[in-house]
This record gives C-alpha cells, sequence and structure tokens, in this order.
C-alpha cells in the first residue's frame, strides 16, 4: 500500500494532500478518493473545454478556465497542474508572469498551446500516482 510519505513531492503537495486525508473516517479512504475521483473528471471536462477555447482563440475563457483548474488542483495537492494552470491565466490574460511583462496574442496563444499539451501530461503524472495511492 502506497503511503502518503512515499508520495512524489515534486507532484503532490504532502501537506494539502494530509490534510485532505484528515477527513477521511479512521482507515476509510471515501471521502478524500471521492473528492480526488471528482477532480479527475473535473479535469477531464475542464481540458476538453480548453481544446475548444484554443481552437476559437478565446484567450478570455482561456485564462477563466486555467483560473478554475488552478484552484481544484491546489484544493487536491496537484503541485505541477496547480503552477501551469496559473501560467495559462496569465497568458490568456496576455501576460508572462515570468517575464513579468505583457505579450501579444500571437505569443500567448503559442504558449497558451504549449502549456495546455505539457498540463496534460503533468495531470496524467498526478492521476497516475493517485489512482495508485487509492489502489485503484
Amino acid at each position: 500500500m502506497t503511503t502518503l510519505e512515499s508520495l512524489p513531492e515534486d507532484v503532490i503537495d504532502i501537506e494539502v494532500f494530509g490534510q485532505l486525508l484528515e477527513m477521511d473516517e479512521e482507515d476509510e479512504r471515501e471521502f478524500s478518493q471521492s473528492l480526488v475521483w471528482n477532480y479527475f473528471e473535473q479535469a477531464e471536462s475542464t481540458f476538453a473545454s480548453m481544446d475548444t477555447a484554443l481552437a476559437e482563440k478565446n484567450l478570455q475563457e482561456l485564462s477563466t478556465l486555467g483560473h478554475f483548474l488552478k484552484g481544484s488542483s491546489a484544493a487536491v495537492g496537484v503541485i505541477k497542474v496547480r503552477d501551469s494552470c496559473e501560467a495559462m491565466q496569465h497568458y490568456g490574460k496576455q501576460f508572462d508572469a515570468d517575464a513579468d511583462s505583457p505579450i501579444d496574442e500571437e505569443t500567448a496563444l503559442s504558449k497558451l498551446t504549449q502549456r495546455l499539451s505539457s498540463v496534460k501530461e503533468e495531470y496524467r503524472e498526478a492521476e497516475k500516482v493517485l489512482r495508485t495511492f487509492f489502489g485503484a
């Protein structure tokens, strides 16, 4: 059985995830598992919406969706997805937080395309870790 301490700290925020587990009844993981499974569904749905918004070049919608998934990811402790979604939120507002400067629409769309691809990979990594943790 996977333990909290054995989770990769670059993928899962151990403190946040540990707090989530504290809400469970004794050794049963029903509550935390249901929250994580809901997160999986929410992430998949949000990625589909992001794909559509990107195809439509809808920067505002991409920013909104990035903000939404950032919050959900933070709540369950999925670090890389949280951070990538924060970057997407800024790119959607035509701002590069790393460079601390505004960017044009074409640059924003390019960065969003790259980030959406990488955030999906980061999500798959976290999903695998969490499914293993819950024995699924």
